[in-house]
């Protein structure tokens, strides 16, 4: 008879404890531990797809007698997923793909399924829709290919029976928190449900080579619904990213045991699907206005991507005892750094001052590279005056009002003027890598202005001001 146990697990960091705590050992986060049900048959080691527990092979090897074959990637047919993978899909992987409802998880899972069962078996399982309404939202992407298996099950032992008899090279799992294990008694999405199921996946994934995805609700704080552990065990970790009234969606990797996790894909949602973006320049700098004050150009770099993208800054006079600052796509605690540095560097009294900041498009800034572009946009809203249209600046900001040098100014630069912008104004750390690309006279007619603090920043605006009265 099935012997059952309480255990309480920590839905951080997955840490397990035989009594309840209100500090996790494991993470120190404060009432995250919660109590499960645990049932375990006497000798149970197995599951019903035949792969012994915690046995990926029957002995250990040398790593020098190991082959691999890491050139070996499978395209997906998704030029923008294949470059956030890393080239494509690794066989035997684990990967989670998760983002707020709504997103696109869904949609682009299913045309990934699509492009790989043109000439694999592919099976699609999905525990929140019906094969009918799954039917249904393929017909509207125009989805069909004859070794695509649908199947509607949430009971894992179902599913890995299905598995065996389908015999798939990619498997889909929509989603991670609707499947449960009979044998536990806690709800479906809870720890102990999570983490088992996730556990019998990776040994499907590595014992037989199949790649597996898994689709992830989140929580509303954005992070990933169910234990932290869940991240750890899979292989790439991507999330979606966008606002779900803006048309473009970002697809970003934060774990990816197989690449780099500093490439992003473009996306755009249609009535028929998500179209990539090839040139996501030209899409966010779409509709920018051509004499209105207070926006700037910044070239920022996402992976090995160079991006422009417009930021906007709106400063007026405050009646508050305490100014509002609000920012969209930009670190809070940076732009009110920057907002010091200009009153305190540059005369700005920003103290009288209430500053919106904005990045258009629904894109997220991190990199310090946006900070002389963030700067510019402020000054030229807040004397109202125009920065430059035909201009790209970037540039780190330090407390002092230094404009610090960045990484790869040159491939910043050669994309602003690709895109057909005549100026660039860059850190003046940066003039000797510039003048060599510049040497070579592919850019006839370009200017590039080099600067080295926030003051002479200000002075363009100053002679801006006065060529215009």
């Amino acid at each position: 008879m099935a012997k059952s146990k309480s255990v309480f697990y920590c839905t951080e960091c997955g840490y397990e404890s035989s009594g309840w705590l209100g500090k996790c050992p494991g993470c120190g986060s404060w009432n995250t531990l919660t109590e499960e049900k645990v049932y375990t048959e006497p000798g149970s080691g197995g599951n019903s797809f035949g792969f012994k527990s915690g046995h990926f092979q029957t002995k250990a090897a040398l790593i020098n007698d190991i082959e691999t074959d890491v050139a070996h990637r499978e395209k997906t047919g998704i030029k923008e997923l294949d470059r956030v993978l890393g080239g494509g899909i690794v066989k035997g992987s684990l990967i989670l793909a998760a983002g707020d409802p709504g997103i696109g998880k869904s949609t682009m899972m299913l045309m990934l399924s699509g492009n790989m069962a043109k000439s694999k078996n592919v099976l699609y399982v999905s525990g929140e829709e019906s094969v009918q309404q799954i039917k249904m939202r393929a017909d509207r992407l125009h989805v069909a290919a004859d070794n695509l298996y649908v199947y509607s099950e949430t009971l894992i032992s179902s599913i890995e029976s299905e598995i065996e008899r389908v015999k798939p090279e990619y498997i889909v799992i929509d989603s991670i928190q609707t499947v449960y294990d009979s044998e536990i008694s806690s709800a479906p999405g809870s720890v102990s449900q999570v983490r088992e199921i996730t556990g019998r996946l990776m040994k499907i994934a590595k014992c037989s080579g199949i790649s597996v995805f898994i689709i992830g609700h989140v929580t509303k704080d954005g992070g990933i619904a169910g234990p932290r552990v869940l991240e750890h065990m899979v292989d790439t970790v991507l999330y979606f990213e966008g606002e779900r009234h803006q048309a473009y969606r970002i697809l970003r990797c934060v774990k990816n045991r197989f690449g780099s996790t500093d490439e992003i894909g473009v996306f755009e949602m249609r009535e028929d699907g998500l179209a990539e973006v090839a040139n996501p320049s030209e899409a966010m700098l779409e509709g920018r206005p051509a004499d209105a004050a207070g926006t700037a150009v910044v070239c920022t770099l996402e992976g090995t991507r160079p991006m422009l993208l417009e930021i906007q800054a709106l400063i007026s006079g405050t009646t508050l005892t305490n100014p509002r600052r609000m920012t969209a796509g930009l670190d809070y605690n940076r732009v009110a750094l920057l907002t010091a540095v200009l009153e305190k560097r540059a005369g700005y009294k920003m103290s009288e001052c209430d500053a919106y900041v904005n990045v258009i498009g629904g894109m997220r800034v991190y990199e310090p590279a946006a900070d002389a572009a963030v700067s510019a946009a402020i000054m030229s809203s807040y004397r109202n005056c125009m920065f430059p249209h035909d201009t790209v600046i970037f540039g780190e900001v330090g407390l002092t009002g230094e404009i610090r040098s960045v990484s790869q100014s040159e491939k910043r630069v050669s994309e602003a003027f690709r895109m057909g912008f005549k100026r660039c104004i860059v850190p003046k750390g940066n003039e000797d890598g510039i003048c060599k690309m510049l040497s070579s006279g592919m850019y006839s007619g370009c200017e590039v202005t080099y600067i080295s603090s926030v003051t002479e920043l200000n002075d363009i605006f100053s002679r801006a001001e006065r060529s215009f009265i």
